[in-house]
């Protein structure tokens, strides 16, 4: 079976504690009730998140994502079919960012942008490592 896999960044708006409690809440809802399974990387200054499911339905969630105005500057990374899904345990992954990830300054500088499709996804591998039981 294969899940189509998209990863996108963007720059939070009005981030704090509770914008992101009712963002991981709302995610993890609708992305049970829709095949949706993924990981949300963030910290004040970035959201990274992979979205893996059904193509169309995958598709349409970016979307909405991109007229959310919880997101600013919204940049879809990657976008390919996948033979197994990432996160298949989970409807939405929390993983603060850890030190490993680029900087502030160095995201200000475009190191998103940069980036491999490979850098990418291996943040992600690395993620989905760190939460395996």
């Amino acid at each position: 079976m294969t899940v189509h896999q998209l990863i996108y960044a963007s720059r939070p708006f009005g981030f704090d504690e509770a914008v992101l409690n009712g963002i991981l809440v709302g995610a993890r809802r609708y992305n049970a009730e829709h095949d949706i399974t993924g990981a949300l990387i963030c910290r004040a200054d970035l959201y990274l998140q992979l979205l893996e499911g059904p193509d169309e339905t995958v598709k349409a969630l970016y979307r909405q994502i991109t007229t959310d105005n919880r997101h600013v500057e919204v940049e879809q990374l990657l976008s390919r079919s996948a033979d197994q899904r990432m996160f298949p345990d989970w409807a939405m992954l929390h993983d603060p960012a850890k030190s490993w990830l680029w900087n502030a300054e160095e995201i200000s500088d475009g190191a998103l942008r940069r980036a491999s499709e490979e850098e990418i996804v291996a943040v992600f591998e690395r993620s989905a490592k760190d939460a395996a039981p």
